[in-house]
């Protein structure tokens, strides 16, 4: 069954690193990715760029609203994603202890589904 694990990370949290750093932690998002990829339950991933070149978007009463990033009032942004296919709960769990950025994030794991349930 599909599963998401969302990279939800401090929205200031890569300002903080230098250029090296950056490019460092992504190498291990990518090593993680290839293992994934190995072990043949990864069904998609990407990683997001900042909050700041983000929109977002509300249509209330047929009006649509616009609102160009950042977004000052977030607390979190969703940093990323791994959409895998995993036999269980527990194997998803297990992924997410495994990923790199529940060191300096929050792995947040959900079971797709449809919305009404």
């Amino acid at each position: 069954m599909p599963y998401i694990l969302l990279i939800v990370e401090d929205p200031g949290q890569r300002a903080t690193r230098s250029e090296a750093e950056g490019h460092a932690v992504y190498d291990r998002m990518l090593r993680y990715t290839d293992e994934l990829k190995e072990r043949g339950v990864l069904l998609a991933a990407s990683s997001l760029s900042s909050q700041e070149s983000g929109a977002r978007v509300q249509v209330r009463e047929g009006r649509a609203g616009v609102v160009d990033g950042p977004f000052a009032e977030a607390k979190e942004m969703v940093g990323g994603f791994f959409l895998l296919n995993c036999d269980t709960r527990e194997q998803a769990l297990e992924f997410a202890r495994d990923c790199p950025a529940a060191q300096w994030a929050t792995v947040e794991v959900r079971e797709t589904g449809p919305c009404y349930t």
